[in-house]
């Protein structure tokens, strides 16, 4: 065998294993991107047991605000349906718009729901009441740390397969994966401050 056969078959042989490396990396990056998805699963999960209860208790409260408290379960029944759907393929971005739009409609429901139930003194004054409020609180502050994991994971993905030459290697068996975005309106009002 020649010499310059001898190089040709290393040099092959290094664009192989650096093919090999970065489909592996791909297939890693993916891994870690669907695994920090079933961290926001998790927490969602938990959000979605708690608003029936949070319901629940209001229900003796607020009788005259039965729309409000249907739309706050029909907004965690789609939510949650859409989670499941998100759960089973978080590499699709359909599921993941689909989700984050009905993630918004129940955070708008909620944010009605809250600002109803500042007319019952009664209700906010209840002790049950308060401790569910304060566990959706928290686990609220879970789950946007779980998204922001989750949305950096999905952005060191995108970034890796859309790198040359990984984007050769990528083809059409790694598909940009979507960002879990949830359009908050109350976040995106400016604070108005008054010293009335």
């Amino acid at each position: 065998m020649s010499a310059g056969s001898i190089i040709t078959l290393v040099v092959i042989a290094l664009v192989v294993v650096y093919a090999i490396s970065i489909y592996n990396k791909l297939v890693a990056l993916k891994n870690r991107f669907k695994n920090a998805f079933s961290q926001i699963d998790v927490q969602l999960q938990r959000r979605y047991d708690l608003i029936p209860n949070l319901v629940e208790t209001a229900k003796k409260y607020m009788a005259h605000e039965r729309d409000t408290l249907t739309a706050v379960i029909e907004a965690r029944n789609e939510a949650a349906a859409a989670a499941k759907a998100a759960a089973n393929h978080p590499d699709d971005g359909k599921a993941m718009r689909t989700l984050g739009g009905a993630e918004s409609l129940l955070g708008g429901a909620l944010g009605k729901f809250f600002a109803l139930s500042e007319n019952y003194p009664d209700l906010k004054a209840n002790t049950t009441m308060n401790q569910l409020m304060e566990e959706l609180s928290s686990t609220e502050n879970r789950v946007a740390f779980a998204r922001q994991a989750f949305n950096d994971a999905v952005m060191e993905f995108n970034t890796y397969r859309e790198q040359f030459p990984n984007s050769i290697i990528a083809g059409g068996r790694f598909q940009a994966a979507e960002l879990l975005e949830i359009e908050d309106q109350a976040a995106r009002k400016g604070v108005k401050v008054s010293f009335d």
